[in-house]
């Protein structure tokens, strides 16, 4: 590998801008959600696929970006996510109609499925192990930093022009992308190394597919229709995996129990971003009646501070390891999330902010370090498939989590008389289940770190 032809740090921000403006778009059209379903005339539980399509795409194009990464120059993926971004940009802006509105959230979906992957996969081959956690922190800054501003991004267009401005707006910022990829990635030749096993993409494609439609229409008998698709592409999957000489994952990393602890917080906390970025705009909006730049706003000084403590962890944990930022993350988090789930009953908007931040406060330390600590298991063999693993479920388990709080909270509207109410309570529901996971998250790692200072 041609390691001194890469100028490092603009190759990761330029792909990092491409993720950027992902999760920049799925915070800010968050907001958006009450305006859609008035516009379109829809359901709760229906908007929410605006959030879940894309994810779901990622989902399955990161582990078809790891075959991609082996066989194509990272030069030439870069350019293809980055037209595959501008073009699903501009079918949102022109979209009159809610199934085109979802097209181009797919072709956005395929850009950042490519871009992201490609961007840890920069990280962990160009980068020095010493140096390895502050560059995932400038990496992960690229994707946290979205969620700082795209609500108020989102609320702010959405009040004075139109939803659709949120994607014209960013076509600059992908052009930006463009220009600095093409200046710091060269073309570096590759030896293709692996050939792409079909059948595994297609299992993953029916599990992920199966799986989310299934929670859409949890409660209902025709869910077992999605649910029977899921389990058959897992299946699937896992034969493939198991017999192909090339598999497309191979999920021998799984082995390491180690891995598999930070994998889980890392998804935890993967939860628990998209869910609070689902409920608290749409709380501000639904129950205390508030605009979308309202509830943009409420979202701002949390995401702000978690967004400037990625990079900092990194470096507390090159260090110090990475005992002291994931524990005591964790620990903030939990308290910032007990709060806001009381501070429900009787909300207001100082008390939401005051929350969030507490709460962002620990995803600060402990988010990007998950990852860290989990890659820093593996060989350098290893990398591709721990990589997929993390980016692959990642995206998965936000658009599993935004599917089961829209579920939650459209289940608990459409029982309670009272809308308001039936609201708050689907809500802290929602909040409280996935209270519960952080919870076992936290038990898990202080069982981890108290073995591996006495083994």
């Amino acid at each position: 590998m041609e390691k001194a032809k890469i100028n490092l740090l603009p190759a990761v921000l330029a792909a990092g801008i491409m993720s950027f403006s992902g999760v920049l778009i799925e915070t800010a059209m968050n907001v958006t959600f009450p305006t859609l379903i008035s516009e379109f005339s829809i359901s709760t539980s229906t908007v929410q696929w605006v959030t879940t399509i894309y994810l779901l795409v990622i989902s399955i194009m990161v582990p078809f970006s790891n075959y991609l990464i082996k066989n194509f120059s990272i030069r030439k993926l870069f350019v293809i996510a980055n037209l595959f971004f501008i073009v699903g940009l501009i079918t949102d802006f022109i979209s009159p109609t809610f199934l085109i509105l979802l097209f181009g959230r797919l072709l956005q979906g395929i850009g950042t499925g490519i871009a992201l992957p490609l961007m840890f996969h920069i990280i962990l081959t160009f980068t020095p192990l010493e140096k390895r956690g502050s560059m995932m922190g400038v990496g992960t800054l690229t994707t946290s930093i979205a969620p700082a501003i795209g609500p108020t991004y989102g609320g702010l267009l959405t009040s004075i022009i139109s939803w659709h401005y949120i994607f014209l707006f960013l076509i600059p910022v992908l052009l930006l992308s463009l220009i600095m990829g093409l200046y710091a990635i060269p073309e570096i030749k590759v030896q293709k190394s692996s050939s792409l096993d079909l059948f595994s993409l297609v299992g993953i494609g029916l599990l992920f597919s199966g799986l989310l439609v299934f929670l859409n229409q949890m409660g209902t008998l025709k869910s077992l229709i999605p649910l029977l698709v899921g389990a058959i592409g897992l299946i699937i999957f896992l034969q493939r995996t198991s017999k192909a000489q090339q598999p497309l994952v191979r999920i021998d990393v799984l082995k390491n129990k180690a891995f598999d602890l930070f994998l889980c917080g890392f998804l935890v906390c993967q939860f628990l971003l998209l869910g609070i970025s689902f409920v608290l705009p749409n709380f501000v909006q639904i129950v205390l009646g508030d605009n979308a730049f309202i509830a943009g706003l409420v979202m701002l000084p949390g995401a702000a501070i978690g967004a400037i403590l990625a990079p900092i962890s990194g470096r507390v944990l090159d260090k110090h390891g990475a005992k002291r930022p994931i524990l005591i993350g964790l620990t903030l988090a939990a308290i910032g999330w007990l709060a806001l789930t009381i501070l429900l009953n009787q909300p207001s908007l100082l008390g939401l902010v005051a929350g969030h931040v507490f709460y962002m406060l620990g995803i600060g330390f402990s988010y990007s370090n998950m990852m860290t600590s989990g890659m820093n298991l593996l060989t350098p063999e290893e990398y591709g498939d721990g990589n997929t693993f993390f980016n692959t479920l990642q995206q998965f388990s936000g658009a599993v989590a935004t599917a089961i709080v829209a579920s939650v909270i459209n289940s608990f509207q459409q029982r309670n008389p009272d809308y308001l109410k039936g609201t708050t309570l689907g809500s802290q529901v929602a909040l409280l289940i996935l209270f519960v996971l952080l919870i076992l998250i936290i038990l898990a790692c202080v069982r981890h770190f108290w073995r591996t200072k006495n083994s």
